[in-house]
């Protein structure tokens, strides 16, 4: 599992809109899973799961993403999962490593 946790600034559907085309168009096989979005007042919060095919492990790994913004201020936080193939500990986590680094880059390209 890997973790990425960052303040932004910006519009939060111009923001969401970017980094949920960045990551399905970063590969011919990641998708998006499901989704859920919430408002309280200026409070907006999305919640977007994503997977994608690893073909250095040979599995698919997920990428859950967190956007909670109020106004121009936002927070992201994003969660990557299931690179592993082994039992009892993680090995070759290249694959999720990979789609985290992805979403670092939009997430850095403002």
């Amino acid at each position: 599992m890997a973790k990425y946790e960052t303040r932004l600034t910006g519009d939060f559907y111009t923001v969401l809109n970017r980094l949920d085309r960045g990551l399905l168009e970063s590969s011919s096989s990641a998708s998006y899973e499901d989704g859920s979005d919430w408002r309280l007042g200026d409070v907006h919060c999305a919640v977007r799961v994503y997977e994608r095919y690893s073909a250095m492990g040979g599995n698919r790994v997920s990428l859950t993403l967190t956007l909670l913004g109020n106004g121009e201020e936002l927070y992201l936080s994003a969660i990557t999962a299931g690179g592993s193939q082994a039992m009892f500990w993680k090995m070759n986590t290249i694959g999720e490593e990979a789609f985290l680094e992805k979403l670092i880059e939009l997430a850095e390209e403002q």
